[in-house]
């Protein structure tokens, strides 16, 4: 179980929220009793000229995750990515506009070796995503004879597949290299 007072400056939340004229991006990050909740919505345009903008939210969502995980580490506080219980929703493919909703649990764990502080996903609407080209393309950021940690398939009724991918940072956790 995660120290309580682990958010006493801020009480409950951390937000930080970004506003652009053409699309919303918010992060949320609220402790709970077990674990803590990153909740990220993002709302605007599926497509741009610069591509699947609306999917690219899980990049962001990605960023978020990883510092998260990196600041537990380094207060002590041991954490990783609870797969299992990854949500998302989309609302609006099709439409040119996309409500994109993720939410991410991070949970403690007793050992700091068993922490992950690296986290990523592959995915895209309406196709499979590549996850051996991710696979292959993430095995240099791990620790000799280390393994990545990679969730279900997860999808929304309107075709967004990710796979969320999590991993033992090779610079942060370099005394936990297998002997």
């Amino acid at each position: 179980m995660k120290p309580h007072y682990f958010y006493s400056i801020t009480k409950h939340f951390k937000k930080m929220a970004f506003e652009e004229s053409d699309f919303k991006k918010e992060v949320t990050f609220s402790d709970t009793e077990t674990d803590i909740l990153c909740y990220g919505e993002y709302i605007g345009y599926e497509f741009s000229n610069q591509g699947d903008i609306g999917h690219q939210f899980s990049n962001y969502m990605c960023a978020h995750i990883g510092d998260k995980l990196k600041e537990l580490y380094d207060s002590g506080i041991y954490s990783k990515v609870d797969l299992k219980r990854i949500t998302m929703s989309t609302e609006g493919m099709g439409s040119g506009t996309v409500k994109y909703i993720v939410i991410i649990p991070i949970s403690t764990v007793d050992e700091k070796c068993a922490a992950y502080t690296s986290f990523d996903h592959v995915g895209g609407w309406n196709h499979t995503p590549s996850l051996q080209a991710r696979k292959a393309e993430l095995q240099k950021a791990l620790m000799q004879d280390d393994t990545l940690n990679v969730s279900s398939l997860k999808t929304t009724p309107e075709g967004l597949q990710e796979y969320w991918i999590q991993w033992r940072n090779k610079k942060k956790q370099a005394n936990c290299i297998k002997q």
